[in-house]
């Protein structure tokens, strides 16, 4: 059972590899083109999930990757989207980037190390301190990639790695590229008057 679950899980962030998709059309055609993708993209899944949700539609291939919290209620691409469309919009580019990256490979390394090798549990939520670890390095590498400065990016890879080990009732798909880029844009705000 928990190779199968494993594998589910290397699965389902695959998938979620597609947000370079989303930064890499950011970079070479621009914040809008970007915004016209997302919003494509989220109309085109909520179609599908109002048709399985709403309709009963069986699709196998969306049900094989469901969790069993989505089985009645939205997917997390559906929140990925929403977090990535609000990242897009709101924030400056390069945070853009980063608060949509962290999501993608901080919350896939703190599943697939979690999963694979975590041994201490902590929080009573499931999570373990490795998968802890882990995204708070990855999300670290990105942050400094993409924001050039350790302080913007200990903030953000914190935030990051707090929101995804302490949120467990709201997806955290939504809650990390918001939280984590509102908080580098609050710094960078404020260090620009200090």
């Amino acid at each position: 059972m928990a190779s199968k679950s494993f594998f589910n899980e290397i699965v389902r962030k695959g998938i979620h590899l597609t947000s370079i998709l989303i930064v890499l059309v950011y970079a070479f055609f621009g914040k809008q083109a970007t915004l016209s993708l997302l919003i494509t993209y989220l109309v085109i899944i909520l179609t599908i999930e109002h048709l399985r949700l709403d309709r009963g539609f069986k699709l196998p291939f969306v049900s094989f990757l469901l969790r069993k919290k989505e089985v009645s209620g939205l997917g997390s691409h559906v929140y990925f989207t929403l977090g990535a469309l609000i990242a897009v919009a709101v924030f400056s580019e390069h945070v853009a980037y980063a608060a949509i990256l962290m999501t993608t490979f901080g919350d896939a390394s703190a599943a697939l190390v979690g999963k694979r090798i975590g041994k201490i549990r902590i929080f009573g939520n499931g999570k373990s301190l490795e998968g802890l670890i882990a995204e708070l390095c990855i999300d670290l590498v990105i942050g400094y990639i993409f924001l050039s400065s350790w302080q913007a990016a200990i903030l953000m890879a914190a935030v990051a790695t707090m929101v995804e080990t302490y949120f467990v009732k709201i997806d955290d798909n939504l809650a990390i590229p918001i939280f984590s880029g509102f908080s580098v844009e609050i710094l960078f705000f404020l260090s620009s008057y200090f």
